[in-house]
């Protein structure tokens, strides 16, 4: 590679955004050392071997590795500045094994899972981390279950619930731009404060590119959605433009 060419590299906007995600983590650290202190590694692992992998499972996502997931779940804390925000009431879609929603407590948050029930490896630690979680599958065009309450912050991280089916080149079959205004309609209708946000952090694709076609960006920016990196936030109000300092 030409050295013109990892200077370009050196100034795009995701180059761009990273830095500034980061800056933002340097001026108000957080000590994973110190939250872990507050997590009994040993039961995690105890949990493992009592709801060992499924066959065939991918190991890459070993959610029994504390270290790793709150280091993880520190940054999905910091950028949406809720480790210096007000307490408040938090919906946590798809919250897996729960180290987000414990993570917030920890900061003085209120919050709420919602997932299937189909791993029990889950359904351990998210007992053993103290989390409340309703048990339900996020599809197309169907409305969230009832949860007789609003919310400051929608999270959903590692958004996978779009995809439908594989196609035979192994590329995934997703949600059309329809099914995603039905979704962000109901999140913001039914589940939102006046002021809530709603924000999605999606998966790289298999190539290495952005969640964010051309065309997606175009979708979520007509929704009212500021786009950072790999996640899009979005106000209950579709004609704001929210920021993440302002959760």
């Amino acid at each position: 590679m030409r050295l013109s060419q990892k200077f370009q590299k050196l100034f795009t906007r995701d180059a761009a955004e990273s830095l500034w995600e980061h800056a933002g983590r340097w001026t108000h650290p957080v000590s994973p050392r110190r939250i872990l202190a507050t997590i009994d590694k040993g039961e995690l692992v105890r949990l493992r071997e009592h709801y060992p992998y499924r066959p065939n499972a991918r190991k890459i996502n070993a959610y029994e590795d504390a270290d790793y997931w709150v280091g993880v779940n520190v940054k999905r804390v910091q950028d949406p500045w809720l480790d210096r925000s007000r307490p408040l009431e938090i919906l946590d879609l798809g919250c897996g094994p729960g180290y987000f929603l414990y993570l917030c407590r920890l900061f003085g948050h209120e919050g709420l899972g919602l997932d299937l029930d189909d791993d029990p490896f889950f359904r351990g630690t998210t007992k053993f981390f103290g989390i409340n979680r309703v048990v339900a599958r996020i599809n197309a065009h169907e409305p969230l279950p009832e949860l007789g309450q609003r919310f400051d912050l929608v999270t959903a991280h590692r958004v996978c619930f779009h995809r439908i089916a594989r196609r035979e080149n192994a590329e995934w079959l997703e949600w059309t731009e329809a099914d995603w205004k039905f979704f962000i309609n109901d999140v913001r209708t039914r589940f939102l404060k006046p002021d809530g946000r709603l924000l999605l952090e999606f998966n790289r694709r298999a190539d290495g590119s952005s969640f964010f076609t051309p065309k997606l960006r175009a979708f979520f920016n007509s929704q009212g959605g500021r786009i950072v990196r790999w996640k899009a936030l979005l106000a209950a109000d579709p004609a704001e433009r929210p920021r993440f300092k302002q959760i």
